[in-house]
């Protein structure tokens, strides 16, 4: 038991660390994703929705599952006002993982 609780803070503090959270809406990035690693981007979980947003060169969609295009569109307006912020963090991030 004890096991699998750190694994869990594992994954959601080091691996998959939330750096917004909006209206049940949790933004977040995996540590070390892919192979060569992935350009700066960001995923949005809500309950079963999820999608993934590129950071560079602009912010554009990578991908949705589940999500109106109402709420993406949405979502995207959060992530172009928050682009610098969350791009700070993945490199902030990154930088401590290496």
């Amino acid at each position: 038991m004890v096991y699998l609780l750190v694994e869990l803070l594992w994954r959601e503090i080091l691996a998959m660390p939330t750096i917004f959270r909006h209206k049940g809406y949790r933004f977040f990035f995996f540590s070390n994703e892919g192979s060569p690693p992935e350009p700066p981007h960001v995923h949005i979980r809500h309950g079963e929705r999820v999608a993934k947003f590129w950071l560079v060169p602009e912010v554009a969609l990578a991908g949705a599952w589940c999500m109106s295009s109402t709420e993406l569109n949405q979502l995207r307006k959060i992530v172009q006002e928050k682009r610098d912020e969350f791009e700070r963090a993945w490199h902030e991030h990154l930088a401590r993982s290496a």
